[in-house]
C-alpha cells in the first residue's frame, strides 16, 4: 500500500481525495490547521487506510518538517503528495494591499513549494512517487477581482509543469488538477460575498458563476478526486507536467 498526504484534507476538495484515496488502498495521512475537522473526516475513513490527522501550517516549514516525519514514522515514506490546501480572495485590483497578495502567494504557491521541498527527498529514495497540485481554473485563465489568487494558481501550474520535466527520470510524476467552481464551504463564502456586494439574490450570483460554464451545475468535490486517485494510479503512469481542468468546460469555451 501506498502513504498518501493530503493537505487541507479535513474538508471539500481535500476530504474528497483523502476517501477516494483509502478506496484504493492507500494509508491516509491528512493534515490542515484545523485539528477537529481533520479527526472528523480520518475517523470516516477505512481501517484499511489508518488514517492519521496532522496540524500544521503549509506557510510554516519548519511545522511542515515535523508533521511529515510523523507521517513517516506511522506510515513510512511519502509516496504520493496531494498538495490542496489553499485560499482565495476576491478584491478589486486597486484595493488589493501587499499583504493580501503575500497571503494568497504564501497558502496557494509557497505552501504548495513547501510541501514539494519537504516531500520529494522521499520519493527520490524510494525509486517514484505521484505528486497532484490542486491549482484552479484561475490557474489556466484570468478573471477580474482574483489578481492574486489567479497569479498564484498560475504559478502553480508553473511549478507542476518545471517539476515534471526534472523529476521524470526519477519515476515521479507531476500534474497540476485546475477545478471549476465547486461545491464546497469556499463556494458558499463566495456566494455569499456576491449576494452582499451585489444585493442578487442566491440564485442571481449562482447563475452568474455559472454564465461560462457549458455543463450549467457546479463540480463536486468527488470528480475531482476521482480524476486525483486516477492519476495516483497505475494507468497514469506517462501522465506528467499536465494541468488537468474539472471545470464543466468552463475554460475550453
Amino acid at each position: 500500500m501506498k502513504h498518501a498526504l493530503v493537505t487541507g484534507g479535513g474538508r471539500g476538495i481535500g476530504a474528497a481525495i483523502a476517501t477516494a484515496l483509502a478506496a484504493d488502498g492507500a494509508r491516509i495521512t491528512v493534515l490542515g490547521r484545523d485539528g477537529a475537522v481533520l479527526e472528523r473526516h480520518a475517523a470516516t475513513l477505512p481501517r484499511s487506510a489508518r488514517a492519521l490527522a496532522l496540524v500544521a501550517d503549509v506557510t510554516d516549514e519548519a511545522a511542515i518538517e515535523a508533521a511529515c516525519e510523523a507521517a513517516r514514522a506511522r506510515h513510512g515514506a511519502i509516496d504520493v503528495l496531494i498538495n490542496n490546501a489553499g485560499a482565495a480572495l476576491a478584491r478589486p485590483f486597486t484595493k488589493m494591499d501587499r499583504a493580501a497578495w503575500d497571503a494568497m502567494l504564501a497558502v496557494n504557491l509557497t505552501g504548495t513549494y513547501v510541501c514539494c521541498r519537504t516531500v520529494v527527498p522521499d520519493m527520490l529514495g524510494t525509486g517514484g512517487g505521484r505528486i497532484v497540485n490542486i491549482a484552479s481554473t484561475a490557474g489556466l485563465a484570468g478573471g477580474p477581482y482574483i489578481t492574486a489568487y489567479a497569479a498564484a494558481k498560475h504559478g502553480v501550474v508553473g511549478l507542476t509543469r518545471a517539476l515534471a520535466s526534472e523529476l521524470a527520470s526519477h519515476a515521479i510524476t507531476v500534474n497540476a488538477v485546475c477545478p471549476g467552481y465547486t461545491r464546497t464551504a469556499m463556494l458558499e463564502r463566495s456566494l455569499d460575498e456576491i449576494v452582499s456586494a451585489t444585493g442578487r439574490t442566491r440564485e442571481a450570483a449562482a447563475a452568474a458563476l455559472l454564465g461560462r460554464n457549458p455543463l450549467g451545475r457546479f463540480v463536486r468535490p468527488e470528480e475531482v478526486a476521482e480524476t486525483v486517485a486516477w492519476l495516483c494510479g497505475p494507468a497514469a503512469g506517462a501522465i506528467t507536467g499536465q494541468a488537468i481542468g474539472v471545470d464543466g468546460g468552463e475554460v475550453a469555451r
